[in-house]
């Protein structure tokens, strides 16, 4: 184990990784480019003519204070979902309802704003996230959801899920539940678009993990702290095809394909029905 990953450990398990975390993050909020384009931001908004999240649940989703870089790794997952579904002819426009699971502050939701007819809503397990996108993005709808299936939606409610950095914070046992969940909220016919830490994280790895990797086992870093930026899965795409696809189909995959969270893999899941 190296220097930097018994540091991590210990202050882990203090419980101080997460403000300490914080107290690097304010280092982009001092440099001048960001403090001027912040400044624009809040004087002017965004130019989708949403509100701007406040800097601190900016940075609990996307690690930086930087508005500009928030709002563009939206436009980008936005886009990484469009370019999926269009590959595989499929017309958002004629969806009845779409969820943004795991939807933080909307950084990626706020793209779905003029989907014409279309049911958007949002879920995560931050209850704080939530009440500022009930608030603030007054056209889709939002709930706070539990660490644990179930979701507050009547079965076969949705056309489309996604989970962008969301299956990458889960043990095992978490993953199964909430793919049978996504099975449940999801139409037959329906997708699940979703990221994972792939191929391009395993330089990453110590050598044990690196091990387990190879051999397509998972691999999760502090599996206690489920649910959180701290715990951390990787696995592999066959991982994926022999434990993921329970009562589904990979209709695509793009290795790095997560344009807003890069480098994750992307993934588009086919549910079939029961």
């Amino acid at each position: 184990m190296t220097l930097k990953r018994r540091i991590v450990g210990t202050l882990t398990n203090l419980g101080l990784i997460e403000l300490v975390n914080e107290t690097r993050g304010l280092a982009t909020l001092a440099a001048p480019s960001v403090i001027l384009g912040n400044a624009g931001y809040r004087l002017r908004g965004g130019s989708d003519g949403l509100p701007i999240p406040p800097s601190r649940l900016i940075y609990l989703v996307a690690g930086t204070y930087d508005i500009d870089w928030f709002l563009t790794l939206g436009l980008r997952a936005h886009k990484a979902i469009t370019g999926a579904l269009e590959r595989n002819g499929i017309d958002a426009s004629r969806f009845d309802a779409i969820l943004d699971f795991g939807c933080g502050c909307g950084r990626v939701t706020r793209s779905f704003a003029n989907l014409d007819g279309v049911d958007v809503h949002g879920c995560d397990y931050n209850a704080r996230l939530i009440d500022w996108c009930a608030k603030s993005l007054s056209f889709a709808t939002f709930n706070t959801n539990q660490l644990t299936p179930p979701l507050p939606y009547p079965d076969g409610k949705f056309d489309l899920a996604y989970a962008l950095s969301v299956f990458t914070h889960w043990g095992q046992d978490y993953q199964f539940a909430w793919i049978d969940e996504m099975r449940r909220v999801i139409k037959p016919g329906g997708h699940l678009l979703m990221t994972t830490h792939g191929e391009s994280y395993r330089p990453t790895l110590s050598d044990e993990e690196r091990a387990a990797f190879d051999a397509d086992e998972l691999v999760v870093r502090r599996a206690h702290l489920a649910g959180k930026n701290i715990c951390t899965t990787f696995y592999t795409e066959r991982y994926v095809r022999a434990h993921l696809t329970r009562g589904c189909q990979v209709v695509d995959f793009v290795p790095q394909g997560a344009k807003g969270n890069p480098t994750q893999d992307l993934y588009l899941l086919r549910f079939d029905g029961p």
